[in-house]
């Protein structure tokens, strides 16, 4: 399913936060003697400072502390005052920013405290979005059935409507395609009967379909929903067409369509950079560098995963550096320079493992496990498989377990070892 970097929140509340966050930002700049253009500095616009100052945007975690450094004040000057280690507000912020594994951690410790039922419904379902984003499903499917429950009781058709939408990937992400797919079209259905959720909803559901039916191996429908979708997009501002841009790339690029997900993935990031959305075009840069490597243009692929790793080494930002590394390890291995391939991994390996990013260092894993399999150094990489078998068998997710012990059971068998290939692939079998 498409890839969803924001979270879900009450409008009034949103525009609430982000005026107070504006406030403060634009006072602690005047004390600083600062105008906006000074503040943006290199990163930013004066106009993305003064939209972030009138309460127009909500700023990122990343974006937030890079104005608080260049204004010599922490970040939590902005949030409010005497807010907890983990405020609501923060955690929400977290996983706005793509923060997943620190908004699981925050929504976690925020659960522990008494909450109002509608309280307790929101965090569940900032949890599920969290979980979900780091590919466990089970962890997303427990909070949002519960988030589910909880609205319902409240009778918040919209809420639950989003809670669902997020139960729906968990039980995708367990590889149970089915109640997944019948809980998306069901969703698809309450929304053109008119239930209204969110603007862009009815593209998130459309895009979502087409992604089941892809792994379904239904490629017509996946197609028929994105087409329907990119219908729909002409009504959105550029932030919002460009995330959908970003998420129909994914979604062709799942379906085997490159070629579409390239065209799409340049649009939304043409979209992003006008918008001076400068660290969402990194990350449409490094998707983008694997499409292109999927259609063996090492060229294009390198340069555009070299842009985003600058970008991501300028926001100190090692959870997506981790990923972009890891990116570029795959262009290197598809190029034949192994010890280059090797030297990524491992720096990717490092930075996941320090900010959490479980995802990124299972592919890294693989891409050693690769690397070393090419060189022929068999031991090597049956540690890096195991090691990564390992890590999926805790992380729960099923489809890529099966792909890392089919790979290991391949080399297994390269080595005369059928028996062993013979046990790796009846486990791949039997993962549910």
């Amino acid at each position: 399913m498409p890839r969803v970097r924001t979270a879900t929140r009450d409008p009034d509340v949103d525009a609430e936060l982000a005026q107070r966050i504006g406030d403060r930002i634009r006072d602690t700049r005047r004390r600083a003697g600062m105008t906006q253009q000074q503040l943006a500095g290199e990163r930013y616009t004066k106009a993305y400072i003064s939209a972030l100052e009138n309460g127009v945007t909500r700023p990122s975690m990343v974006a937030l502390t890079y104005i608080a450094d260049r204004l010599s004040v922490p970040p939590s000057s902005f949030l409010g005052e005497s807010h907890p280690v983990w405020s609501r507000l923060e955690v929400d912020m977290r996983l706005a920013s793509g923060e997943w594994a620190s908004a699981v951690d925050g929504y976690e410790a925020l659960l522990e405290g008494t909450l109002d039922v509608a309280t307790r419904a929101e965090i569940l379902r900032g949890l599920a979005e969290a979980s979900a984003r780091l590919d466990r499903g089970r962890a997303a499917v427990a909070a949002a059935a519960e988030s589910v429950r909880l609205f319902t009781s409240l009778d918040r058709r919209a809420d639950i409507a989003l809670a669902r939408y997020w139960l729906a990937y968990g039980m995708y992400l367990a590889d149970n395609e089915t109640e997944a797919r019948a809980m998306l079209a069901s969703l698809l259905e309450q929304v053109r009967g008119g239930l209204r959720v969110e603007a862009d909803f009815e593209m998130r559901l459309l895009t979502a379909m087409a992604a089941i039916e892809s792994r379904l191996g239904e490629s017509g429908r996946a197609l028929a929903y994105l087409e329907e979708a990119r219908g729909l997009s002409d009504d959105l501002d550029d932030r919002r067409r460009a995330n959908y841009l970003f998420n129909l790339a994914i979604s062709y690029r799942e379906t085997g369509d490159v070629e579409a997900a390239i065209r799409a993935g340049q649009q939304g990031l043409a979209l992003y950079r006008a918008s001076g959305a400068t660290f969402e075009s990194a990350t449409i840069e490094n998707d983008l560098a694997m499409a292109y490597l999927a259609t063996g243009n090492l060229e294009r692929a390198a340069e555009l995963a070299g842009e985003a790793h600058a970008e991501f080494e300028r926001a100190g930002d090692d959870r997506f550096l981790a990923a972009v590394l890891e990116t570029e390890a795959q262009v290197a291995l598809a190029g034949a320079d192994i010890d280059r391939a090797l030297s990524l991994a491992a720096r990717s390996r490092h930075l996941a493992r320090s900010s959490g990013n479980r995802v990124v260092e299972v592919a890294a894993l693989v891409t050693t496990a690769r690397a070393e399999r090419q060189r022929g150094n068999h031991e090597a990489a049956t540690g890096a498989y195991r090691q990564a078998t390992e890590m999926t068998r805790e992380g729960a997710a099923p489809g890529r377990l099966r792909q890392i012990l089919g790979e290991w059971a391949e080399l297994r068998a390269d080595e005369g070892d059928f028996q062993g290939a013979y046990e790796l692939t009846a486990e791949a079998a039997r993962v549910k």
